[in-house]
């Protein structure tokens, strides 16, 4: 599956905020479960503009990669 974008992320309900983000705000994402296309991703503070949207498994990777430090800023 191709990357797509989701141009108004708000017309979706159910985002939950990554357990990475402080409760400061800051640098926070928002995932969407459940979305039969993969899963949305967008930026918490940006709650109207678009969501990426990746495959379950380039997601899943993604994510035990940044659980593993393995990413590098």
């Amino acid at each position: 599956m191709t990357e797509q974008t989701i141009q108004d992320s708000s017309a979706l309900g159910g985002w939950r905020k990554s357990s990475y983000s402080g409760p400061e705000g800051g640098s926070c994402v928002e995932v969407l479960d459940g979305y039969q296309a993969g899963v949305p991703v967008r930026d918490s503070k940006a709650s109207n503009g678009p969501a990426l949207v990746f495959s379950a498994v380039g997601w899943a990777a993604f994510v035990v990669a940044v659980k593993a430090g393995d990413l590098r800023s």
